[in-house]
């Protein structure tokens, strides 16, 4: 058995849905040498989220966010924390909701994704940053 840790970095992106997951491949070519185990990505921030979902039609990604933006509205009468702008306190409470980690399995040196699924970075900001990640991998070499 085998352990990795790598910090990753996302490009910065707008406010949306991301499909991101070539974009993590990219960046852990030791997945590749597993047999079989387990992939832990950890979101090292507060205004965003990790999600698998449909990675096929885009029209998901954006009707996920319009549903975001009605579950949760950027009303700062609403809020007492919105030092940073409007969507300040409604990030935290959609990266809450969301969630920052995710688990997925390895299998002959493929995430054991399905075929419909994709890894999303739901960016909560209008203008954010490059996000880090914090990858582990566990499993046996192949």
């Amino acid at each position: 058995m085998v352990w990795y840790q790598r910090q990753l970095r996302l490009s910065p992106k707008g406010r949306g849905i991301h499909l991101v997951t070539e974009e993590i491949l990219q960046q852990l070519p030791e997945l590749r040498g597993l047999r079989r185990g387990v992939l832990h990505l950890f979101l090292q921030h507060t205004s965003a989220s990790l999600a698998i979902n449909e990675n096929a039609d885009p029209t998901v990604r954006s009707d996920l966010e319009r549903f975001l933006r009605r579950l949760v509205p950027e009303d700062t009468h609403l809020y007492e924390h919105t030092v940073e702008g409007p969507d300040d306190m409604t990030s935290h409470i959609k990266s809450v909701l969301i969630g920052c980690s995710l688990i997925i399995p390895v299998v002959e040196g493929q995430l054991g994704l399905g075929t419909w699924q994709g890894i999303y970075l739901c960016e909560h900001r209008e203008r954010a940053r490059a996000r880090s990640l914090i990858a582990t991998l566990w499993g046996e070499k192949a």
